[in-house]
């Protein structure tokens, strides 16, 4: 459903990812970590099309998101960190002006408007100005545009950052709930929400991929993900956890 194939980014001579190959199939839960810096959110925006690759090229549900980017996000969704939204919408003006431009009328609309507003527990907070919401609320929102289209694949880059546990913990059991029958990439730096959330990680440091494996195998043998996590991204050596 996600397929990366090696895909650089470079401005000039410093190159912001460098070669990232992967796949991610229907149904998996990924973790894609690394340092700041590492090119984590330069992969996704290529992924996405928000971003032209240099070199490689990527494809989402089969679409090549050079050659056709309108049918690959057809199939889409897509939550940058901290998302831009309106803040002087509500999040039932918001959602009806995403429908509008995705195509989604009549009771279409209004079917998956009522579907996002409960997968995200919005209810409470539908007609409420999002300038007046918590970042937690704030996030489900985006969520839930990013959802409206019923998407087959999720990418989420920081989907928890700046958030007060409590709300972590309502975005992760957003998260897990959609990964019941999504295909999900997401970035973060909480390495205790991957071994929550995610069956798989991948690894990025300076621009290049160095591990991808089950979250099994990094923390099996008395290594911890934190451990693992830490000895990968100090060195530029490429590693594949098996």
């Amino acid at each position: 459903m996600i397929e990366a194939h090696g895909l650089s980014k470079f401005y000039g001579a410093f190159a912001a990812c460098r070669n990232i190959s992967f796949t991610v199939n229907r149904g998996e839960v990924v973790a894609f970590l690394g340092p700041n810096g590492a090119g984590k959110s330069t992969t996704m925006k290529l992924l996405t099309g928000y971003l032209s690759a240099s070199e490689g090229f990527a494809r989402i549900a089969g679409h090549d998101m050079a050659q056709d980017r309108i049918s690959g996000s057809a199939n889409l969704g897509y939550l940058p960190e901290n998302g831009p939204l309106y803040p002087d919408m509500t999040p039932a003006s918001l959602l009806n002006f995403f429908a509008d431009a995705r195509g989604i009328s009549g009771s279409d609309r209004t079917r998956r408007i009522g579907e996002v507003v409960d997968i995200c527990i919005l209810g409470s907070v539908y007609h409420k100005p999002i300038s007046k919401l918590s970042k937690g609320f704030r996030q489900r929102v985006g969520m839930a545009q990013a959802l409206l289209h019923d998407p087959d694949v999720l990418i989420m880059d920081e989907p928890t950052a700046g958030l007060d546990p409590n709300q972590i913990n309502e975005v992760r059991n957003t998260i897990h709930r959609l990964g019941q029958n999504k295909t999900i990439l997401l970035s973060t730096h909480i390495l205790q929400e991957v071994e929550a959330m995610c069956n798989r990680i991948i690894i990025v440091n300076e621009g290049r991929l160095v591990a991808d494996g089950p979250v099994s195998d990094f923390s099996t043998g008395g290594k911890t993900l934190d451990s693992e996590f830490r000895r990968l991204t100090t060195s530029t050596k490429s590693h594949h956890v098996a």
